[in-house]
């Protein structure tokens, strides 16, 4: 743990309130400035719902977060295995801070496997508090253990707090009409109770989640709230806590606003509601469930109040032609899904393309390929996104950096679909879907006006003087085509995946309508309107670092780091990944490297080779998990040496 720097005469008036404390029988509470905490623990002990319920509090209580869930693709993966382990990072602190972090402070082990498995990610003198009643011989031997690491004196360099938690949690609902087994299952909440005495979380946000979350079942609500509070009793109580921690809540890290706490995917959907509302749309989304996109189809559902439509299709094909459907009948058309669903979508979105229709295909990218990792992160769509349809069929592509971010990336995206009458990519992944961060609520004038005007009537005068609709006579400024709602009067056009002339949209195989219209699809998209890159380089450096997504947090962590350490190191990020910014050749110019980090083998690294003859040096990372900051920093030094 970091402790904030205090001056000698705070340290002495320390010393001495700490003396009076302990003459009085009360623990000593010391002020940190950051904690990173990780649960862990079987997929079916709640850690996830543990770890969301310290984050809410968390983020009630003012403090800057970053989370990083972690959990098995199975549904219910092999009780006490190392494949079985869920777990959830959370990182908070008193200041602006950017990643979940790269080692935990703090493990909760619940049983053997996520000891076994965590225990490497953390740095000695780490507090590692473990449920001791899960340490069976059995449970041991299953994932290796041959003696027990409670007494082996292989945790020697840690602070071992062993707590009987099982015990505990039972004997704490004792007063209830439960089984054994039923009360077991509130060991997560007594859990909970302890973390949250330990580092001064508030309380009355869980216990009025609990009696909302079991508002059927009463008594199972009132057991959850009995365990959670025993947990904090029992720190309060026991010697073997002597000391609670307090981190300030970030004050200065924040604009002044209205705060919550926000996953990528809620974000991502409040992003597209806000963005319906802002063009006067009817919202449709036509998806099919898929890892980790699920949640915007499940979040979308509940907001029927706000035009929003959700079709469940019986697959992807399904999912993405409905959705292109609704894009022909004027309303705002969304599809979600990761990866593999974007391969089974691409001839749909190549006749979006065709058609010239707004369609935005959301791809919440994993591990791949094939059904590769479904609940670890990735960025490897990146080409799929800017090649993966037969044919000359450019898509614009647009990626967020946070969780947070998700909410303007989708305007972003909406609004690029609609001006220039195209289907977009939106790249996220399941580092910024699943984690979470504070988020300020806009204000209502903050948002961009998304409004679009449909074709009312004739836009073209024929030689003989007769007017007619054209369906694809072209904006001179966007190169957009008209949007004419099906069944206005006069309006009547043809659509579909063959050829069309240009103007009249007729079926064509002249060869020079088909080079002046691929030709024309192509420059609609280099000509779309998007800001320049931003660079940061505040002392002149030599070294850019480029990313793109969820990269942005870790990249910044690690300069942050090199620039305190003395290292000038310049860094840009890019939302807009076709087309690129405008000045970005005239950036990539100014420096004599170009280090490009991605969680995959060098995507952008080759686009960016390819169209600026940078020699772009990759950093890459395949493993499932985000990058760590340290190990950025360690790698961005290598190359401003080399």
């Amino acid at each position: 743990m970091t402790s904030q720097v205090s001056s000698p005469a705070e340290q002495a008036d320390g010393a001495v309130a700490g003396e009076q404390r302990e003459a009085a029988g009360a623990k000593d509470v010391r002020r940190l400035d950051r904690v990173i905490i990780r649960f862990a623990g079987d997929s079916g002990d709640g850690m996830q719902l543990t770890g969301d319920r310290f984050t809410s509090e968390t983020a009630s209580f003012g403090n800057d977060l970053s989370t990083l869930p972690n959990f098995p693709a199975e549904i219910r993966a092999p009780a006490g295995t190392l494949p079985g382990v869920s777990s959830f990072q959370l990182h908070f602190a008193d200041h602006d801070i950017l990643t979940p972090g790269d080692a935990p402070n703090v493990l909760v082990a619940m049983n053997p496997a996520a000891l076994k498995a965590n225990i490497g990610d953390l740095p000695r003198g780490a507090e590692v508090i473990v449920n001791t009643d899960e340490f069976t011989k059995r449970a041991m031997q299953k994932v290796g253990y041959e003696s027990s690491p409670l007494e082996d004196g292989s945790l020697d360099g840690y602070h071992l707090h062993p707590v009987p938690l099982t015990t505990l949690t039972v004997e704490a609902l004792k007063e209830f009409d439960l089984s054994r087994k039923e009360a077991e299952r509130s060991k997560n909440m007594f859990a909970l109770g302890l973390l949250s005495w330990m580092y001064h979380r508030p309380t009355e946000g869980t216990e009025k989640f609990l009696k909302s979350k079991f508002a059927k079942k009463p008594d199972i609500a009132a057991a959850n709230i009995a365990a959670f509070r025993a947990g904090w009793n029992f720190g309060e109580t026991t010697e073997d806590f002597a000391v609670s921690y307090e981190v300030a809540p970030a004050a200065t890290a924040f604009p002044p606003g209205v705060y919550r706490n926000i996953s990528g995917n809620l974000a991502l959907s409040y992003g597209l509601i806000a963005a319906s509302r802002q063009a006067d749309l009817p919202l449709y989304l036509g998806s099919y469930p898929i890892t980790p996109a699920s949640d915007i189809l499940h979040e979308l559902s509940r907001h029927k109040n706000f035009g929003v439509r959700t079709f469940q299709a019986e697959d992807e094909i399904a999912g993405i032609g409905a959705a292109l459907g609704a894009a022909f009948g004027g309303s705002l058309a969304v599809t979600t899904t990761s990866g593999p669903g974007v391969a089974l979508k691409s001839e749909t979105i190549g006749l979006a393309v065709s058609l010239e229709l707004p369609l935005l295909i959301v791809d919440i990218q994993r591990g791949g390929p094939s059904t590769g990792l479904p609940t670890k992160t990735e960025q490897a769509d990146l080409l799929q996104a800017m090649y993966g349809r037969n044919g000359e069929a450019p898509v614009p592509v647009v990626a967020p950096r946070t969780p947070a971010d998700c909410f303007d990336a989708a305007l972003e995206a909406v609004r690029i679909a609609l001006t220039y009458r195209t289907p977009v990519f939106l790249l996220s992944d399941g580092y910024l879907a699943n984690g979470s961060e504070p988020w300020r609520i806009p204000e209502l004038d903050e948002l961009p006006d998304l409004r679009v005007r449909f074709a009312q009537g004739p836009n073209h005068t024929l030689d003989d003087g007769t007017e007619v609709f054209w369906p694809y006579k072209r904006d001179p400024h966007t190169l957009a085509r008209p949007w004419a709602i099906p069944g206005t009067p006069g309006l009547e056009h043809r659509i579909g995946g063959i050829e069309k002339q240009d103007g009249t949209g007729n079926i064509s195989y002249d060869p020079a309508n088909h080079d002046f219209m691929v030709r024309t699809r192509q420059a609609k998209i280099d000509g779309i309107d998007v800001p320049d890159i931003e660079v940061d380089d505040p002392h002149g450096a030599r070294t850019l670092v480029l990313g793109w997504g969820s990269t942005y947090g870790p990249i910044t962590a690690a300069v942050r780091r090199l620039r305190r350490a003395g290292e000038s190191v310049a860094q840009a990020h890019l939302r807009h990944l076709n087309p690129f910014p405008r000045n970005l050749g005239s950036v990539l110019e100014r420096y004599d490297k170009v280090v490009i980090p991605e969680m995959n083998l060098g995507q952008l690294a080759t686009l960016i080779r390819a169209k600026y003859l940078v020699d772009a040096h990759s950093y890459n990372q395949v493993n499932g998990m985000p990058f760590k900051a340290e190990q950025l920093a360690a790698a961005l030094k290598e190359a401003i040496d080399g």
